[in-house]
C-alpha cells in the first residue's frame, strides 16, 4: 500500500515521502497513530502543496537570515564579568549571556542554541563568536569581555 508519511518513521522513510509499505503495517500501525495517510490523488495534491509552501517558507527564512548576517558581522558585543587575579573570570561566559547582551545592546534577539562557542570563554579580551542562523547561513561578530567594576 502506498502511503504519505506525516513524520519521519524509522525503517520506512522521511516526512512527506510517498512510500510503499505492507498493508497491515499501514492499517494497523502507521495510519492509526497519525504517522501516515493513504496516498490518494487528493492527499498527493495536498502533500505537494505543503511541500511547496515549506520550500517557500525556507527560502524566505534563508533570505531573512542573510540580511541579518550582514548586520551582525559589523557589530561588537561587550560583556562584563567578575574577574580574579590575572584577568581570569570566575566561571565562563555562556551562550545565554552572549544572547542577552546582544539583545540588550543591539535589539537583535538571537537563539542561544545557535551561538557556537568552540571553547568556553574564561578570560578578559576579544574573541570571534559564530552564529548559525538558518540553513548554511553563518555570521561572526566580535565579543569583548571586560572586568566588572
Amino acid at each position: 500500500m502506498k502511503v504519505i508519511l506525516r513524520q519521519d518513521v524509522k525503517g520506512a522513510g522521511k516526512k512527506d515521502e510517498v512510500v510503499n509499505v505492507k498493508d497491515g503495517y499501514a492499517r494497523n500501525f502507521l495510519i492509526p497513530r497519525g504517522l501516515a495517510e493513504v496516498a490518494s490523488a487528493q492527499n498527493l495534491n495536498l502533500a505537494r502543496q505543503r511541500a511547496k509552501a515549506e520550500e517557500h517558507r525556507q527560502a524566505i527564512e534563508v533570505e531573512t537570515a542573510k540580511d541579518l548576517a550582514g548586520r551582525i558581522r559589523a557589530l561588537t558585543v561587550t560583556v562584563k564579568a567578575n574577574t580574579g587575579e590575572g584577568g581570569k573570570l570566575f566561571g565562563s561566559i555562556t551562550s545565554k549571556e552572549i544572547a542577552e547582551a546582544f539583545e540588550d545592546q543591539h535589539g537583535i534577539k538571537l537563539d542561544r542554541k545557535k551561538i557556537v562557542l568552540d571553547e568556553p570563554i574564561k578570560a578578559i579580551g576579544e574573541s570571534e563568536v559564530e552564529v548559525r542562523l538558518a540553513g548554511n547561513v553563518h555570521a561572526t561578530f566580535r565579543l569583548v569581555v571586560e572586568a566588572q567594576q
